[in-house]
């Protein structure tokens, strides 16, 4: 199974000088730490033209788009793990499990975490689907429809 790739693109939110790595992370699915030693070893270890191709990415590639559903893939971040509250609307997240260290995604306990949360929301909101329509005010609302 081939996976399509999106665009290249820098990803200046998670970068720390322009986002290079963290775009380059995001395009092949990798972590984004695994992409800055590879590129810092190169560097030490004989490849100095690196830092020209990391200079050139950074004014060729254009800035990642803004997309609020779209779950952040680079670094792991521990606050998530916190109890959101019952007010946010996970039901366009994405889940992405990692199935190796060098993959960007999630660990399994977190993508646990979040599919389990998931699922409370929507019960939450097929109960609150379900009052309104075995209530009297849905059978009133529904009569003067057929008005």
């Amino acid at each position: 199974m081939s996976k399509k790739r999106s665009e290249l693109y820098r990803n200046p939110s998670k970068g720390k000088i322009a986002g290079v790595c963290a775009g380059i992370a995001d395009y092949f699915g990798w972590e984004i730490w695994l992409v800055r030693i590879l590129v810092v070893s190169g560097v030490l270890f004989g490849m100095p033209f690196l830092i020209f191709i990391y200079i050139a990415g950074w004014f060729i590639l254009d800035k990642a788009p803004n997309n609020p559903h779209k779950m952040e893939q680079g670094g792991f971040e521990s606050s998530r793990y916190q109890q959101r509250s019952n007010n946010d609307d996970i039901s366009h997240e994405t889940i992405k499990v990692k199935g190796r260290v060098w993959q960007s995604g999630e660990p399994p306990q977190q993508a646990f975490y979040d599919i389990s949360r998931k699922f409370k929301q929507l019960e939450r909101k097929l109960q609150v689907m379900e009052q309104y329509v075995t209530s009297p005010e849905f059978t009133v609302s529904r009569e003067i429809n057929k008005l």
